[in-house]
């Protein structure tokens, strides 16, 4: 199956299948979302058979928008389809430009709509093992400090969030708890 995103090519806004994005490094959509509750973000474990970075530990969950697909929908999609989360009402915090290499020689440059959703406690996640092998809850500060620590343990965008952006994603939210 070809799945296409939005990405620049040219300069120029077009339809390009996902992995040739990544193995030509051009800058694309995307969208990443971080699900909160009291000063926890839930995280995830990806799956074994991602294309890239499987195993790792990253954000709630982030994908790519199809090419006409409004951000705060795919959002909403993505939290269904990876986690089984709904109900949720996702603000958008920010838009990132990053570029990382996420290894075998695809890269990651993603201009990224961000989104955080505030969760009740009794959240229902019910994890797509084709997108997710674990999730947890986690301290939002015992987080950052574990990706400063063990870096290894998570996707190249988890830990540029955490480093670059985190007062833009997640300050007044956390100046809260």
């Amino acid at each position: 199956m070809t799945i296409l995103i939005p990405a620049w090519v040219n300069g120029r806004l077009q339809p390009v299948e996902k992995l040739e994005a990544h193995q030509r490094g051009l800058k694309h959509k995307a969208v990443s979302v971080f699900v909160m509750n009291r000063g926890r973000v839930l995280i995830q474990q990806r799956a074994l058979d991602k294309y890239h970075t499987p195993g790792l530990w990253a954000n709630t969950c982030c994908t790519h928008p199809a090419w006409d697909e409004d951000p705060a929908a795919c959002a909403l999609r993505r939290l269904d389809e990876e986690l089984g989360i709904t109900g949720l009402y996702p603000t958008h915090r920010d838009q990132i430009e990053y570029r990382a290499d996420v290894g075998d020689g695809l890269i990651e440059h993603e201009l990224v709509e961000v989104y955080v959703a505030d969760a009740p406690n009794n959240l229902r996640i019910a994890p797509n093992p084709a997108e997710v092998m674990a999730t947890a809850w986690v301290d939002f500060y015992d987080l950052s400090a574990d990706v400063t620590r063990h870096p290894e343990h998570y996707t190249p965008w988890l830990q540029i969030y955490l480093r670059d952006y985190q007062d833009t994603i997640f300050g007044d939210l956390m100046r809260a708890v």
